[in-house]
């Protein structure tokens, strides 16, 4: 066998730092990016979402609130803004989250693709429902009060739902963010119910975001590779 005849010390497999050998720290550090790059092309990026979502609420709901702030009622193009950004929003989370859990097999496959789904029947039997209030005969007040509490429900409820099927705190609290956007709207009244919803729910969305955002970068940084790694050979 070779030796280093610097210092006498066979070179091979054995010796730390030798041409054929790996650090251990380095080969378990790679092992751990190479998992967190499969996690985040297999799973929803909670980043695109609560930027689709937080976007579609505040420009249709600052859309509504300009044209209602006079008359107390929004102007009826304004309605369509806001109909058109959360059919968008909910368009993007079906097509994302089914197409991110896609290359999966077995239970997670099928999970997200009835998490994608839900969506869809969620605001369908929405719409259903505010028809049902306005053939009742509800007035627009109390037809605007309940459409901004039942999105904020079913968005809540969504996301809390994705964060415990998917492991993902960030989208739990901020369907949980919901909830409490859509009582301070309820107790807001009109016009200033959509100020709410634009402000609280779709910043509180975009906010989200840039945490997520944050939490990625850190988890991704060698740094919090390591401290991981060290963590785990300690327990």
């Amino acid at each position: 066998m070779a030796s280093d005849p610097t210092s006498g010390t066979p070179d091979g497999p054995d010796r730390p730092g030798g041409v054929a050998g790996l650090d251990p720290a380095e080969t378990l550090r790679m092992i751990r990016e190479q998992q967190e790059r499969a996690r985040d092309a297999t799973e929803p990026d909670g980043r695109l979402l609560f930027g689709a979502w937080g976007l579609a609420w505040l420009v249709g709901y600052l859309a509504m609130w300009t044209t209602a702030r006079e008359t107390g009622t929004p102007a009826g193009w304004a309605g369509w803004v806001l109909a058109g950004c959360i059919v968008g929003a909910m368009v993007f989370t079906i097509v994302h989250s089914i197409t991110r859990t896609s290359g999966t097999r077995g239970a997670s496959a099928r999970i997200g693709a009835l998490y994608g789904w839900t969506w869809f029947l969620a605001f369908m039997a929405f719409g259903v429902m505010l028809g049902a209030m306005g053939d009742a005969g509800a007035s627009p007040e109390v037809m605007a009060v309940a459409a901004n509490g039942f999105a904020c429900l079913i968005v809540g409820l969504m996301y809390i739902a994705g964060g415990l099927l998917f492991g993902a705190p960030s989208m739990a609290a901020a369907g949980g963010w919901m909830l409490v956007a859509a009582v301070l709207a309820a107790f807001a009244g009109m016009p200033d119910t959509y100020l709410v919803m634009a402000v609280a729910g779709g910043g509180g969305f975009l906010a989200m975001a840039v945490v997520e955002h944050v939490f990625r970068v850190r988890r991704r940084s060698p740094g919090a590779v390591r401290g991981r790694e060290g963590g785990g050979r300690s327990a």
